[in-house]
């Protein structure tokens, strides 16, 4: 598949940087400041070295990737709220071109999933979104191969930033803050931290499996969401007492989306520590079913986009 990335942030960039290995080739490479644009495939390293340096990752305008011959447009900008652009009106002119579409930004999933797949129906191209829930984790897929209609309800914890302080609160006996300043020189928390610990982040995830079991109806509006960052260290501390610990957990089903602190057992498969994931399914011929792993990076969170486009037919075109 040709691949025209809009994005060339950490996973944008690792999307452009590991095509070649899953056998696709990167014809356009965008960001805001500039575009690099070749039919016959761009030199992904050197534009991915520009950017490194400060510089566009290339002299076109970043609307010319839409002209180049294009088979997949990867959305990976960054994840905005309530009208999802320009995530959206990415997405709709590739399908309006029957183009396929794989997104790892949230916004549009979240925030306009009827619209999305109305454009789907009319149009040659598909939409897949693995990557906007739990990075590597391959939640959606899993579903899709049990079929949605036989999940009967998603919980886990999707935030490794959140994940990270309450164990470090918890292993260290460290307060909320103590522990945020830390996360936040490891690199494991934005300077920003407020989508991933007011639980936004968190929320956005299961809207999104939500709207998946339900073939839509949801967005973040509807999600009752409760952050992290009221809980002292004492409620750690008397939760280890009773051999229980506090995660942010989360839950989809179809009849709505919760997201907030959760007491669970120790040795609870939800009471994962540092920045990992785990999300459970509760199907009604499988059983519960688990995975773990890295909910976000970039090499981690292009193999669930380039995952996507493997799975997709060729466009006759």
């Amino acid at each position: 598949m040709k691949l025209a990335v809009l994005g060339a942030g950490a996973v944008g960039a690792a999307v452009a940087d590991l095509a070649g290995e899953y056998g696709h080739e990167v014809v356009a490479l965008a960001d805001s400041s500039g575009a690099a644009v070749d039919d016959d495939g761009i030199d992904v390293a050197g534009a991915l070295e520009r950017k490194a340096g400060g510089e566009p990752v290339g002299s076109a305008d970043p609307a010319t990737a839409f002209e180049s011959d294009y088979d997949v447009l990867v959305e990976a900008t960054p994840t905005t709220l309530d009208d999802a652009e320009p995530g959206f009106s990415h997405a709709k002119r590739a399908l309006e071109a029957d183009r396929h579409v794989v997104l790892a930004n949230k916004g549009p999933v979240a925030e306009r999933y009827e619209e999305l797949r109305a454009l789907e129906a009319e149009s040659a191209g598909s939409i897949r979104f693995e990557a906007t829930v739990g990075g590597a984790i391959p939640v959606l897929s899993t579903i899709e191969d049990c079929t949605p209609e036989a999940v009967t309800a998603v919980r886990g914890v999707l935030n490794g930033t959140a994940n990270f302080i309450l164990t470090r609160m918890a292993a260290e006996g460290l307060d909320y803050e103590h522990v945020l300043a830390e996360a936040q020189d490891l690199g494991v928390a934005e300077a920003d931290p407020t989508f991933d610990v007011d639980g936004t982040d968190a929320a956005l995830k299961f809207v999104i499996l939500a709207n998946v079991l339900a073939d839509g109806g949801f967005s973040l509006k509807d999600a009752a969401v409760k952050g992290i960052q009221n809980i002292p260290g004492s409620a750690l501390d008397l939760a280890a007492e009773d051999g229980r610990t506090i995660r942010l957990i989360g839950e989809a089903t179809r009849a709505g989306v919760r997201v907030g602190p959760r007491l669970v057992p120790e040795n609870s498969a939800l009471a994962v520590t540092g920045t990992r994931n785990i999300v459970e399914l509760e199907t009604r011929h499988a059983g519960s079913l688990a995975s773990s792993g890295r909910g976000a990076g970039g090499p981690e969170t292009a193999t669930a986009v380039l995952s996507d486009v493997g799975r997709l037919p060729p466009l006759d075109r």
